[in-house]
């Protein structure tokens, strides 16, 4: 009777919605029962109206979600590259043994299930885990050890939060996020509803020159202004905060220890668009930052700062948390349209484009966490102010997460233009050992050899160096780095996180792993092969995962032809 209470208090929640609730439903039944079963899925479809078959393909679709029985408590190792570095793979088969289990499997007495996981967003502090109990919000480790993971979890960590003249970080935090008595009563929101109209904030930013920090680049006061000139008298701020790809976690340490410069930021959007109702997507993978959050906007909404007439006036603002489910795909703007929705996440073709047709098919502007949070910066301190850091085509302050053979990993807030060399050398603590290869942008980046760190950090420089300076990812790897192996993850990551809509990416993803998994003994022509492949998803896919799949693959014959020689057909010669 007790699970039957439970159920029907978790349904009761949700009772006149339809399908956009499905996301926050199946995460309070996994979150109770540990896995959602064709009884609750039953009930679910009742209550919801939607029908079984779609929600079944939803629970397969996120990786976070179960459809079979697990343990009371789910272990989720990151083996990705940054924790391959860490000895995630001998902590996570040390904690099987120990358990008497295989990966992906439950103990005897139903109290842990062990499973491997991509990027956990914790690259500063690898190896790391993800922690579930039935019950119970989940925990972040940090540093995962198979005693830490047995024991008590404690989840305490937090990132550097740059110098004295950071912009976007402050100095002064410690473990705690900003309160909203330090952070400060919304200064740049009560100018802009005080002194100027939605116009006047949109040339702002787009005088400021503020491009997407999440690896488009777009400019965010032009996409601000096609919204807001798209026909509809409902449109939406969605902030995408799905930060999932291996080496960038710099979205996090601001959702951790800014929270209000976001919502700020979140607010001076929806103003500057005409929108009355905003949603943060933000993945699954962070429950301090999403805890951290919700209590953020309850602080803002008791001093008036948002909800209903704002500070006094006639500009009103409802901010929702919607939390993925473990899907990178989501970070793709229309995919992550399809999860606020409660269907899978599926990529849209473009266009139309979301300023025009976006969530609910409705005019949306979609931006970047690190973007929005430099919104209130630019309405306080002005356009001219920001344009001053940095370059022509990389105005204000930039972000960027440094990972792998680092004295000090973490994010740190830069004026683009100083070299990789320099950040290097001087920000991060040099790197640990001999450089063998700097891998910017993340998995989906290109590699610098240990000659060609001296470009700048800006977009234009690394663009034109035939880089990318992507989310502001900088991932180190020293000549002790298996690089055979590193290929290896990222190709699995990438096969592991497409989402199956196009047969570009689906049937590419699995290719390359095919041809990555031998490379230890490669077979004649597999250098070509893996190059017709990673072209061919670059150019045939639907969306960016596609597009960008291949890339890291592609440069890494390029930097290090070696790797893809095939021995016997040189013995042969």
């Amino acid at each position: 009777m007790s699970e039957e209470r439970d159920i029907n208090t978790i349904l009761a929640k949700y009772r006149g919605r339809g399908q956009e609730a499905l996301l926050p439903l199946l995460w309070d039944m996994q979150s109770a029962f540990g896995h959602i079963s064709p009884e609750r899925t039953r009930l679910i479809s009742h209550v919801l109206r939607v029908p079984e078959a779609d929600i079944f393909g939803v629970i397969g679709f996120y990786t976070l979600f179960h459809d079979e029985p697990t343990g009371r408590r789910i272990i989720r190792v990151c083996t990705d590259p940054t924790c391959a570095l860490a000895r995630a793979d001998a902590v996570l088969h040390e904690l099987c043994e120990k358990l008497g289990i295989d990966e992906g499997g439950t103990t005897e007495d139903g109290e842990y299930t062990v499973e491997h996981s991509p990027c956990l967003g914790l690259c500063d502090y690898a190896p790391a885990a993800l922690l579930s109990a039935r019950g119970e919000a989940d925990i972040s480790l940090p540093r995962a050890t198979v005693e830490s993971l047995l024991g008590d979890w404690k989840a305490d960590y937090f990132s550097p939060a740059g110098d004295a003249d950071s912009a976007m970080l402050d100095p002064t935090l410690t473990s705690a996020p900003q309160t909203l008595a330090a952070y400060g009563d919304y200064a740049a929101l009560r100018k802009a509803l005080a002194e100027m109209s939605p116009e006047d904030v949109i040339a702002e930013v787009e005088a400021s020159g503020l491009i997407g920090r999440g690896g488009a680049a777009f400019p965010t006061g032009l996409k601000w202004k096609f919204t807001r000139a798209a026909d509809g008298d409902e449109k939406f701020i969605v902030c995408n905060a799905d930060e999932s790809e291996p080496g960038t976690f710099k979205d996090r340490v601001l959702l951790e220890h800014r929270p209000h410069l976001l919502l700020e930021g979140i607010a001076l959007a929806a103003y500057a668009v005409g929108s009355s109702k905003a949603y943060i997507f933000i993945r699954g993978e962070y429950p301090k930052a999403t805890a951290i959050l919700a209590d953020a906007i309850q602080a803002a909404e008791a001093q008036g700062l948002l909800g209903d007439d704002i500070m006094g006036g006639d500009f009103s603002l409802d901010i929702e948390i919607r939390r993925g489910a473990g899907a990178y795909i989501c970070g793709e703007e229309t995919a992550l349209f399809e999860a606020i929705e409660g269907k899978r996440g599926f990529p849209r073709m473009k266009p139309p484009y979301p300023t025009t047709f976006g969530l609910f098919g409705l005019p949306t502007a979609v931006n970047n966490v690190e973007t929005i949070g430099a919104a209130p910066l630019i309405i306080s301190r002005g356009a001219e102010w920001f344009r001053r850091l940095g370059t022509d085509g990389s105005a204000g302050p930039k972000l960027v997460s440094v990972s792998g053979h680092v004295g000090a990993p973490g994010v740190y807030e830069i004026e683009p233009g100083m070299t990789l060399r320099h950040f290097l050398d001087e920000v991060c603590g040099a790197v640990i050992g001999d450089l063998a290869a700097v891998l910017m942008g993340g998995a989906a980046g290109t590699f610098l050899l240990p000659d060609e760190i001296d470009v700048r950090l800006t977009f234009e420089d690394l663009r034109e160096a035939g880089s990318t300076f992507g989310s502001g990812a900088v991932m180190v790897f020293n000549t002790t780095t298996d690089l055979r192996d590193l290929l290896r993850r990222i190709g699995r990551f990438f096969q592991h996180e497409s989402c199956g809509k196009c047969f570009p990416c689906q049937l590419g993803t699995q290719r390359q792993v095919e041809i990555l998994d031998r490379l230890d003994a490669p077979q004649t022509g597999d250098r070509e092969r893996l190059l017709d492949v990673g072209m061919t998803m670059t150019e045939a896919s639907i969306c960016g995962l596609g597009h960008t799949a291949g890339l890291a693959v592609m440069s890494a014959i390029e930097k290090f032809p070696a790797l893809f020689i095939d021995t016997n057909e040189l013995e042969r010669e």
